[in-house]
């Protein structure tokens, strides 16, 4: 389906909230075009007492106070001049390209990633539901640039979130501060790895039935998805790549009355499907693309060679995008649960749930 119609609200309430994905790019649409059609609806002989105090509007809110003539509506009210200098590593060219744009600003305002705010947003949802069967999803800083953090056994949650880069080695929390600091009075940007850790999974989730059906392909598309994540791991994939299977496999045992593995280098799936032991997913930030000190590109205008067109930017993302891998795991477990055992309500989730971990401890 080339339109997808979303919708969310309730008959008294605030508002009725719809989305509607896929419209093509170039299209004017004005709050005005939907007003007839929406006092249509609410005339007609046979209509209740509440069309009389009922005025139904629509409002689209694409455009913000502050920017209000920058990124208009109506195209006639936007006053703003054309970005036209693409910066490099950003989706500006390659939006442009694709959706026939001569300003950037068209681009970038989707293409940015305070859109991870919503997702965040959402995944707190997911983290509620998970919550209610015993899951948990966190996430630290693996490393910031070349500085790595020693990751303990067992990590202090705590610390993690009591550290400005939120990471669980305070040494390397101290460095990774003054590795950003030093980014920033050169003008330049740094990347790193977060990782994400989900406790408390049930074995089951996802399949192997299908390429599309496997939760580690299900989970990399969500880390992957976040903007400047151009890479994604799972356990030690990366680092098992260059050693023999023996060093690699996580041997089962059963131990206290519960099947389980002597190690988790697999991160809590094996052929698609979780495991049992915990969820660990990481992702790879590169660094920001726009910079303090711009780089060189070209003027899509006058196609002369140019500066790239600044706009305002962090220096490094990585604990932030943490947080956001948090929301894509947790929504990718709360998907794949409700696929698994349900979606109607909570308590019939529960019973399902837990009828099948009886079945799965032998």
């Amino acid at each position: 389906m080339t339109l997808r119609l979303l919708t969310a609200g309730e008959s008294h309430g605030e508002r009725l909230t719809v989305i509607l994905d896929g419209v093509p790019a170039g299209l004017t649409v004005r709050e005005e075009d939907l007003a007839r059609d929406l006092q249509r609806r609410q005339g007609g002989h046979g209509r209740g007492g509440r069309m009389a105090i009922e005025h139904d509007e629509a409002h689209i809110v694409a455009d913000w106070e502050n920017w209000r003539q920058v990124m208009a509506v109506d195209a006639a009210e936007v006053k703003r001049k054309p970005i036209t200098r693409v910066r490099p590593g950003h989706a500006d060219l390659a939006g442009m390209l694709k959706y026939g744009a001569n300003d950037a600003r068209d681009v970038l305002e989707r293409a940015s990633a305070r859109e991870t705010a919503a997702r965040v947003a959402a995944g707190g949802v997911a983290k509620l539901l998970l919550a209610e069967f015993g899951i948990q999803v966190r996430s630290y800083t693996r490393s910031i640039g070349t500085i790595e953090a020693f990751v303990p056994p067992s990590i202090k949650w705590g610390e993690v979130e009591g550290s400005a880069v939120r990471c669980p080695d305070q040494e390397a929390s101290a460095t990774m501060v003054a590795a950003i600091d030093a980014a920033r009075e050169r003008g330049d940007t740094l990347g790193g790895v977060f990782t994400v850790v989900a406790e408390g999974v049930p074995p089951g989730l996802g399949s192997y039935r299908q390429w599309d059906t496997r939760l580690d392909g299900l989970l990399a598309q969500a880390i992957v998805s976040i903007p400047a994540c151009k890479a994604v791991a799972i356990g030690d994939g990366v680092e098992g790549a260059g050693l023999p299977g023996s060093q690699v496999h996580d041997v089962p045992v059963y131990d206290n009355g519960r099947l389980g593995h002597e190690t988790n280098r697999a991160g809590g799936l094996t052929g698609g499907v979780s495991n049992g032991e915990p969820l660990v997913v990481h992702g790879y930030m590169k660094p920001i693309s726009t910079l303090l000190k711009p780089l060189p590109t070209v003027d899509l205008k006058t196609k002369e060679p140019a500066r790239a067109h600044y706009e305002r930017s962090d220096i490094c993302v990585v604990p932030a995008a943490g947080v956001v891998g948090e929301a894509m795991v947790a929504l990718v477990l709360a998907g794949v649960l409700l696929e698994k055992f349900g979606s109607d309500s909570v308590a019939e989730l529960h019973r399902n749930v837990e009828s099948y971990l009886q079945e799965t401890r032998r």
